[in-house]
């Protein structure tokens, strides 16, 4: 089942959309502030960000800027901007639609199966492994022996570096 990730401070929005996306056989799981969002998303797995802009705590150029930095899963920017100003931002940060409210769910639910059909023709995620460790590095998750672990970024990025350069010495500098 493809989950999508619906990040909407409107309560009203965010449960219409919950119930539209999961009578489509999507799993959901919503955040209503861009704090919020980023650390369900950093906790799991997800093939879809739907993003409102107007977020309380983290706006939602912050938050894309923090999933981008960390993945390539596909971002539809839902929101009630519609200036040219804010459609461009969204788009020089590599998200993949831009829908104005007030929209049709109709609609939306056919662009969101559109761009997880054209993703799911690309290569399957990139996964590192060494023994019995596991790095996710789409989801940004590692696993050791089917065990979640709880990185920091940085830790996450040394453990990269050292898989990726297996054989290789690797001084304190290379890694920092």
């Amino acid at each position: 089942m493809e989950r999508i990730l619906v990040v909407e401070d409107d309560f009203d929005i965010a449960e219409m959309l919950q119930t539209w996306l999961m009578e489509a056989d999507y799993g959901v799981e919503v955040a209503q502030d861009g704090l919020r969002a980023l650390d369900v998303f950093a906790a799991g797995r997800f093939d879809l960000v739907l993003l409102d802009l107007m977020l309380p705590k983290l706006d939602g150029f912050g938050v894309c800027e923090w999933i981008r930095a960390r993945s390539d899963v596909p971002v539809v920017m839902l929101t009630a901007l519609d200036g040219e100003e804010e459609q461009l931002r969204g788009y020089d940060l590599r998200i993949d639609d831009y829908v104005t409210k007030p929209f049709s769910m109709p609609v939306l639910l056919r662009k969101i199966a559109a761009i997880l059909r054209r993703c799911s023709d690309r290569e399957e995620r990139r996964v590192l492994t060494y023994r019995d460790l596991t790095l996710d590095l789409d989801a940004y998750r590692a696993e050791c022996d089917g065990r979640d672990l709880e990185l920091t970024n940085r830790e996450f990025e040394c453990l990269r570096e050292l898989i990726q350069n297996q054989g290789w010495v690797m001084t304190y500098q290379m890694l920092v």
